[in-house]
């Protein structure tokens, strides 16, 4: 009699662990596939080419370097971005604060305006061999754009642009003779590639030509290259961006891991560490940015 009783135990057991099991297989299978059809959804939706619009591939933007405007634009899209950080230095705290707005005119096409500012405080007594550099507006930037090649069968988008930046001088000599002390030339290559419907991957290169009035210019080359992982379904990413920088035969290597959350269908938050694995100025660092699209609507 005992002996049945425990085989009937066991047999119970058996049952009942397989049932166990067989629900967290299809739980699971059942949530990868509510995930795999919320991504068809909204890729459909942000790639969907209505009438006259030409293709355009979703890509994770980095939030650190940014881009001038989304691969693969199309007309009318537009873009506002603030962003602040701090760098803790040797003796100070450094302050960078941007305000840009970009748009597409046409198709594949952007445009941006960009001012940066950058100011600084003292920590207490500084040491008498450092000098607080002074505050100042750092340039105006205007920038293009242009998406040379998009394919939609390998998720691929390739684009040229260019930046120009207006130098100005310290703000403690506003209001002098002289308004600007130079130019700073940026010629830039980019290649993107989404791997299925949520990794991305993108490298951003080209070299910036500093020349400041009777001063000789001086040439620094960057490349940056950049993975995310973006949530099923939405825009919100999290990821790393490697910004790199060859100057004076010296390597500059910075890793920002980041992330982007949507806010609002038009209103998202990145957030940036800065990490820095070489270079002299070895500081840690951070960064916010707050995009507005006006207009950008989703699930429409």
């Amino acid at each position: 009699m005992l002996q049945h009783i425990i085989k009937y135990s066991l047999l119970c057991l058996c049952i009942t662990g397989s049932f166990t099991v067989y629900s967290q297989v299809v739980e699971s299978d059942s949530t990868k596939n509510e995930k795999l059809q919320l991504d068809s959804i909204f890729l459909a939706e942000f790639e969907e080419v209505k009438s006259k619009q030409r293709t355009k591939i979703l890509h994770a933007e980095p939030l650190y370097i940014d881009l001038i405007r989304d691969l693969g634009a199309r007309k009318g899209e537009k873009e506002w971005n603030l962003g602040a950080g701090m760098t803790d230095k040797s003796g100070f705290d450094e302050y960078e604060i941007l305000v840009e707005y970009e748009w597409a005119p046409i198709d594949r096409l952007g445009f941006e305006i960009e001012l940066p500012i950058t100011l600084f405080s003292t920590r207490g007594e500084l040491s008498p061999n450092l000098e607080r550099p002074s505050n100042r507006i750092e340039s105006l930037k205007l920038a293009t754009q242009w998406s040379f090649l998009v394919s939609e069968k390998i998720k691929t988008t390739l684009a040229l642009g260019y930046i120009h930046e207006f130098e100005f001088v310290d703000l403690n000599r506003l209001g002098g003779a002289d308004l600007f002390k130079g130019n700073i030339y940026n010629p830039f290559l980019i290649a993107a590639k989404r791997w299925g419907s949520n990794y991305h991957t993108l490298i951003y290169t080209g070299p910036r030509i500093v020349k400041e009035f009777n001063q000789r210019r001086e040439l620094a080359y960057e490349l940056h290259s950049n993975f995310h992982y973006m949530i099923p379904g939405t825009r919100n990413f999290i990821g790393l961006e490697f910004n790199k920088e060859f100057h004076h035969n010296e390597f500059i290597g910075v890793l920002r891991p980041q992330m982007r959350v949507g806010l609002a269908e038009n209103l998202m938050v990145g957030i940036v560490t800065g990490i820095p694995i070489s270079g002299q100025d070895r500081s840690m660092s951070s960064f916010v940015r707050i995009i507005y699209e006006p207009g950008f609507k989703t699930f429409h």
